[in-house]
């Protein structure tokens, strides 16, 4: 891994920039789906309609303004739902939730906690992802410590949640060019908008309102359909 810079001393990055490099021929992009702000015991039959209509990898958990306790009772089905279909359940922001339910992955903002002590307390296998808005620097931290994946965004405006970070696609090209792990984009992204985040290199587009606002089943199949291109 190149040796980690401030952001300031890292060059700027150009429209060309993959161009300049021979990328390595990775795996199609796939969807990374995201819970609805809340759900209810109905969810997991949506879920179920989602990840059988196209190339979900894996569904994160994300329930705001909940307890572990709480999030721990509406789990069970959900984890069940994807391990009958092979996709990875990760849970959002809490190791130590992770850790209770074996999950599949946790994925961390920059405030909840170190991948090197995630890793300690989940194990060799478990996947863990870092949130690292548009910075270089915070994505190369991340992968120093051992993310399995860095996630960039918001990429789009998304009322999923407040962004104050705006990354070119050109953040992915530059990773996917640099590194081996998966980049995840993410923040408002639609099938509409999807093609150039592919184009420029995400191996994961994660999305959450661009499928559970409509119907799941429907918007799974829109996405696969770009994501065939």
């Amino acid at each position: 891994m190149p040796e980690i810079s401030n952001e300031d001393d890292l060059p700027p990055l150009g429209a060309d920039f993959g161009e300049r490099f021979a990328r390595e021929r990775r795996p199609a992009c796939q969807l990374y789906l995201i819970s609805p702000p809340a759900i209810d015991t109905a969810f997991t039959e949506q879920l179920i309609r989602a990840i059988g209509e196209g190339p979900v990898a894996a569904f994160q958990l994300r329930l705001k303004g909940l307890d572990d306790h709480a999030i721990a009772a509406l789990a069970p089905p959900l984890q069940r739902a994807c391990a009958d279909a092979g996709v990875a359940f990760i849970i959002n922001d809490s190791i130590g939730l992770a850790k209770r339910l074996g999950a599949d992955g946790v994925h961390l903002g920059q405030d909840d906690g170190d991948p090197r002590e995630a890793r300690e307390i989940l194990g060799k296998d478990v996947q863990i992802g870092v949130t690292c808005h548009d910075s270089r620097h915070l994505a190369m931290e991340a992968g120093e410590a051992g993310a399995d994946y860095v996630a960039f965004g918001a990429f789009y405006q998304t009322a999923t949640k407040e962004t104050s970070h705006r990354p070119d696609p050109a953040i992915l090209t530059w990773w996917q060019t640099l590194f081996g792990a998966p980049c995840v984009a993410i923040g408002g992204i639609t099938p509409e908008n999807a093609r150039p985040l592919i184009d420029a290199g995400a191996d994961f587009l994660a999305v959450s309102s661009a499928v559970w606002s409509g119907d799941p089943a429907e918007r799974v199949r829109a996405f696969a359909k770009v994501l065939r291109g």
